[in-house]
């Protein structure tokens, strides 16, 4: 099956297959981000309460040119919502991107 609508993906992501296979490859991974480990890094579910969701599962070989791999689980790992983001270049924070709006005292003598 392809997944190129947003509506096919959707679809996808909402059933209970999936949903069942996201649940155990989470429990698999312990509930650790990959990504961060392999970066001698630790996040786990308990790293940030009060988030509605920490961990996405993610497919290594992405789901529209591997669609056959959709549901394999050695394709699957856990990934922080941090690093899944920066894996698919959205969302990318650093402390340079957003700079903050000059004042009118900013070029005031400061004591």
């Amino acid at each position: 099956m392809q997944y190129q609508t947003d509506a096919e993906r959707m679809k996808f992501y909402k059933s209970k297959p999936w949903r069942k296979l996201r649940q155990s490859i989470l429990e698999r991974d312990n509930y650790e981000c990959q990504e961060c480990k392999r970066q001698g890094k630790v996040f786990t579910k308990h790293s940030k309460p009060g988030k509605h969701k920490v961990f996405d599962v993610d497919h290594i070989k992405e789901l529209e040119d591997h669609p056959e791999l959709a549901m394999e689980p050695d394709n699957l790992e856990t990934l922080c919502i941090r690093c899944h983001n920066h894996k698919h270049g959205r969302y990318v924070w650093n402390a340079f991107q957003f700079k903050r709006k000059p004042t009118k005292w900013d070029d005031d003598e400061k004591w």
